[in-house]
């Protein structure tokens, strides 16, 4: 973050022991609610708001098949670019993102940018649902300087959760156009895993910095994006485009035009079913690159898998790494840190 004249900057002092995550099995199951998805507000969904819950109908495809990527040493390209990693959601871990970043070798043991020339991509959704979402951002935007200094960068995309948390504050209780009867931001974001502490701690910064985040971007041949939805396709037609039209729209103000990019970027398992990898084709035929990356949808979710209801004596499903489908073209980066799942940090491209 940038310090204002005379102030000695904050950081985080945790040490390594800190950073120590439980055993798998003893992380406990967050309660339950109407996630682990997005929970529409009202007695109906509005037309295209997909929430995820347990009794979605899941196809379980033949070509699906969980890589775990195999760090490499730094490099370079030829061009000065350093190697290049991505982030799946936080959803305000910050400790198990910190040990995530540490073990991958992109901070060292106080926190602080370690990767020199390094690349760094979080794929949105840093909020909600976890202890510490307003920490994760300070985290986020503080490694953005650093790793600018050390002649690398770290970047963010706009995640859903970032869309509903600015619409939170900005719009509080207001209605909006919903498509299924009255909703408003502020019943959204609460009904979605909205902490309380994270609304107070929020400034006038956090809210900036969030605005301006990008929705699409293309690295090394991936386009990387948050939500597993071809909705990008009504923002642009070159990626340039969807990301003015994203800020053009935030900037504007208007409750129920950002009603509407909240919704449409909430979608998800386009790449998923039948059609899917034509889907990831359509995206990329657009836009560019050779493979989608994202995050937003549950890797269980995707493979059918679900954790248990709390009491339930059953094993919790294993995420080891990132979920590769559709034929090959997609990459699926939330590993479920929110329901005892895995908070994924990679090295792009994946050793298939």
């Amino acid at each position: 973050m940038t310090q204002g004249a005379g102030q000695e900057p904050v950081v985080r002092t945790a040490t390594l022991r800190d950073f120590r995550v439980p055993p798998y099995a003893q992380v406990p199951m967050p309660p339950p609610l109407p996630h682990p998805g997005n929970a529409a507000v009202g007695d109906e969904p509005p037309e295209g708001y997909t929430p995820t819950e347990r009794d979605l109908p899941v196809i379980n495809r033949g070509d699906t098949v969980q890589v775990q990527a195999v760090p490499e040493a730094r490099s370079t390209d030829g061009t000065g670019r350093g190697p290049l990693y991505v982030v799946g959601d936080v959803h305000g871990y910050l400790d198990e993102l910190l040990a995530a970043l540490h073990e991958q070798g992109l901070v060292d043991a106080d926190g602080g940018w370690a990767a020199g020339n390094a690349r760094l991509w979080f794929l949105g959704d840093f909020t909600d649902r976890g202890p510490d979402g307003i920490g994760v951002i300070d985290l986020v935007m503080r490694l953005s300087a650093e790793a600018a200094a050390a002649g690398g960068y770290c970047k963010a995309l706009m995640g859903n959760h970032e869309l509903l948390l600015l619409g939170a504050k900005r719009f509080g209780d207001t209605p909006v156009n919903s498509g299924a009867g009255t909703a408003t931001f502020q019943a959204a974001w609460l009904l979605n895993g909205g902490q309380k502490t994270d609304m107070e701690r929020l400034q006038e910064v956090h809210l900036q910095w969030m605005a301006r985040l990008d929705a699409v971007v293309e690295e090394d041949g991936h386009l990387l994006m948050h939500s597993d939805t071809t909705a990008y396709l009504d923002y642009g037609s070159t990626i340039e485009d969807v990301n003015d039209t994203v800020h053009a729209i935030l900037t504007r103000n208007d409750a129920d035009e950002c009603w509407d990019l909240f919704r449409k970027l909430t979608k998800r398992f386009a790449f998923r079913d039948e059609g899917g990898a034509q889907a990831v084709r359509d995206l990329m035929s657009t836009y560019g690159g050779q493979r989608v990356v994202h995050g937003h949808s549950p890797i269980p979710y995707l493979l059918g898998e679900a954790g248990p209801e709390e009491g339930e004596d059953v094993a919790r499903p294993v995420v080891d790494g990132p979920h590769v489908y559709a034929e090959g073209l997609a990459i699926a980066m939330d590993g479920g840190v929110t329901m005892a799942g895995k908070l994924l940090v990679v090295q792009l491209p994946l050793r298939d």
